[in-house]
């Protein structure tokens, strides 16, 4: 701990990649090696399946793995234009799965090149007090303006706020995720990737911990219609498994092992809620995941990726900087 400690934050921000991927390194060789075992003729189908899944998995934490490096490689203008970029897809995919009108294409305009932007800018030059009421204040009075002047009422409270719940998760919640690598601690300067990552980290955890006991647990579905493996006792079990590993992981970040894990514990919570909301919102769109490209072509399942981050971003980002009082 001394050595580490010693070590200025750029050297500690690379070691941190270094031994990320180290043992991602380590995982894919481990699993080619496993995947060399032979199986029963009866089991080959299943094995195939279960391996095209995990394989798939597995190059999605590279590829996110490789985005983060390369956000913190860019700077603080390289980070925000690339979470940019990921809220434009995601919007879009989003509002690819939903019914629009004509008259609605005024608030959509305003929304990707005029709103988006805007937050994104405000991320990158660090105007926290304004990047947080953008979206809920200013963004969700102009879009509905917009619309009434296409004057088109039919459905007209539907299709704005479709709009709005679109911006609000692809843009609001995710573009909280370089303001983390930007936000400044006193004695802490530079090091804002450590928090991006302790994020994911404890969310991944939740998660893990969550789908594992909505398999092994038996429990009645909080909302049997939206999702049958979502259940409130497995939420616990995920959100105190996000608390334990905030708690080992605490030496990475600003905050004490106590509180380490309370903000771990609110951000798994408010990321598994997410994933509920966003399965609801799949529902109502008739689609089995953000990715199907049966219903409209143009989705490829970035948001089905993100929907926990969108929730548990913003959650912990202004949690953190409400107790500790950063940059307010």
């Amino acid at each position: 701990m001394s050595w580490l400690r010693a070590l200025n934050s750029s050297e500690q921000v690379a070691l941190l990649f270094v031994v990320l991927f180290g043992l991602l390194m380590l995982v894919s060789i481990a699993s080619v090696l496993w995947s060399l075992r032979e199986r029963p003729e009866h089991e080959q189908d299943a094995w195939q399946a279960q391996w095209q899944h995990y394989r798939h998995e597995l190059n999605m934490v590279w590829v996110g793995a490789c985005l983060f490096w390369a956000a913190w490689v860019s700077g603080p203008v390289g980070a925000t234009l690339l979470f940019g970029v990921f809220s434009f897809l995601a919007l879009r995919e989003f509002i690819t799965l939903l019914h629009t009108r004509r008259a609605d294409h005024r608030g959509l305009i305003l929304a990707f090149f005029v709103i988006l932007p805007l937050q994104y800018l405000l991320v990158g030059t660090r105007h926290f007090d304004l990047f947080s009421v953008l979206i809920p204040v200013y963004g969700f009075l102009t879009i509905p303006v917009a619309s009434a002047l296409a004057d088109d009422p039919g459905r007209f409270l539907e299709r704005n706020a479709k709009i709005q719940w679109g911006i609000m998760v692809c843009v609001y919640g995710l573009s909280h995720a370089p303001a983390l690598l930007l936000l400044e601690f006193p004695r802490y300067q530079g090091r804002g990737a450590f928090l991006l990552f302790f994020l994911v980290a404890v969310v991944a955890c939740g998660q893990a911990a969550q789908h594992l006991a909505a398999a092994k647990l038996r429990s009645l579905p909080a909302a049997r219609r939206i999702s049958r493996r979502f259940s409130m006792r497995a939420w616990w079990v995920g959100s105190f498994a996000a608390a334990l590993a905030g708690a080992l992981l605490f030496w990475i970040t600003p905050f004490k092992a106590g509180q380490a894990a309370a903000m771990a514990f609110i951000a798994a919570g408010a990321g598994s809620f997410g994933t509920l909301v966003m399965q609801a919102l799949q529902r109502d769109a008739g689609v089995k995941s953000w990715g199907n490209r049966s219903a409209i072509t143009g989705a490829v399942g970035l948001l089905d990726r993100i929907a926990v981050m969108c929730f548990a971003a913003p959650v912990f980002f202004h949690s953190v900087r409400w107790y500790f009082k950063v940059g307010v």
